[in-house]
């Protein structure tokens, strides 16, 4: 009870100090209204497009770790010539990890090129891709209607394909494109399923909109031959619901695997590359890691300002209301009563201008679509945002509203009483 008194009067004479010196007490807060109306402004830009740069990287799958011929990022120290003269993934080798591996939910084999696709005098430009059929628990394949091809048409090669929502608008506009053959390459697949649509990303990157996927021996028919076998393949290996984020023990195991595969000695170099997703999302995560740290660099000065605002206010409201701390105390009030009441009222102000400045962004946030072209871009304000919104103004308001509430709560009742 004597909580929720302390609350309800602090409450209560900061409306006072509101009524009374309303311009005083709006300047003054307006220091915090626009310091965190900048850091959560920069934290949201941040976090939007950090989730729109992920998006975009979505198709590479979350737990993966991919076995390429060559690595998502060069060492200046290794030769080029041995990137080349590395031999490419093939089929048998995923048969092989896919029969030894312990840690792996699913292993998949995929290739792809950028070709055309044609339905009668319509065309398309499409992402073609050949892969197994444990890519579906590899990766998303969302499809909507029709259906996945069966693990026996992809083990006879069978000429059916899955095509993305972008492909069946541009071929059949609004025909159903199930059961109908387009063609690729000389080649003829009957279509049996679409995916969903997915629509454009930020960094414009292949999305299943534009993707054909049939069976990776299907593909081979149509690309590989001889020398050519493997070009461009990768072996895929999502990683069990148990394994960490940077998936030692898969990577560890899948290395193992691939060195025994390919007959390599134990002072032999790695003739093949393991890339894993996990290390563009680390290098997209600290790149917004050092602007969402500028911005609240920026913004801190702003908050800065606020906090010496608050500070005095309630010097001036202690001043104000010398004489009536003094009544409160000859009552028998402890210094702790006083200190929290002064402190209450710092706080409750800060998270006014905290409010006002978090009111700003949601405006910010909703106009920016009406006012300027987006794309596929989309702002959001997240409830951990406006939390921390909030947390940082009643850090300011403690911070600002300290020393005021402790010179409060040390007056000496008689002095004060007598303060006029």
């Amino acid at each position: 009870m004597k909580t929720i008194r302390l609350i309800f009067e602090s409450f209560r004479f900061a409306l006072s100090a509101l009524r009374s010196n309303l311009l005083r007490t709006i300047l003054s807060l307006l220091g915090v209204t626009v310091g965190i109306f900048t850091v959560i402004l920069v934290f949201s830009v941040v976090d939007s497009l950090e989730a729109g740069v992920r998006q975009s990287l979505s198709f590479v799958g979350d737990k993966v770790v991919y076995v390429q011929k060559w690595p998502w990022s060069f060492s200046p120290d290794y030769p080029w010539w041995k990137y080349i003269n590395r031999p490419q993934p093939v089929y048998e080798e995923y048969e092989f990890l896919q029969d030894k591996l312990q840690n792996a939910r699913a292993v998949s084999i995929q290739a792809g090129r950028r070709t055309i696709a044609k339905w009668g005098s319509n065309s398309s430009d499409i992402y073609f891709n050949g892969i197994s059929y444990d890519h579906k628990d590899v990766a998303d394949i969302p499809v909507n209607t029709g259906r996945y091809f069966t693990q026996i048409e992809e083990q006879t090669g069978q000429s059916v394909a899955v095509i993305g929502f972008k492909v069946a608008d541009e071929l059949f506009a609004t025909k159903d494109p199930i059961g109908k053959e387009i063609s690729v390459k000389g080649r003829r697949f009957r279509v049996i399923g679409v995916m969903k649509e997915v629509g454009e990303n930020l960094l414009d990157a292949p999305s299943n909109d534009q993707n054909v996927f049939i069976p990776y021996k299907a593909f081979q028919k149509v690309f590989y031959s001889g020398k050519y076998e493997g070009v461009g393949s990768s072996i895929a290996i999502k990683g069990t619901e148990q394994e960490g984020p940077q998936l030692e023990t898969l990577e560890a195991e899948v290395r193992g695997l691939m060195r025994q595969r390919r007959g390599l000695r134990p002072r032999e170099e790695d003739n093949f590359a393991l890339n894993k997703p996990q290390m563009l999302a680390d290098f997209v995560s600290s790149i917004f890691a050092a602007i969402s740290i500028v911005g609240a660099i920026i913004g801190s000065f702003a908050i800065l300002i606020g906090g010496f605002g608050i500070a005095n206010i309630m010097f001036v409201s202690v001043r104000e209301r010398t004489n009536q701390i003094g009544v409160q105390k000859s009552l028998g009030a402890k210094n702790y009563f006083i200190l929290l009441q002064f402190l209450f009222e710092a706080i409750f102000l800060s998270l006014l201008g905290g409010i006002a400045g978090l009111v700003l962004v949601f405006v910010i946030i909703s106009l920016a679509p009406l006012v300027f072209e987006m794309g596929t871009f989309n702002l959001i304000l997240t409830t951990g945002n406006v939390i921390v919104g909030l947390l940082v103004a009643a850090i300011v308001g403690v911070i600002s509203g300290l020393w005021p509430a402790w010179s409060a709560a040390r007056m000496d009742p008689v002095t004060a009483i007598r303060t006029t």
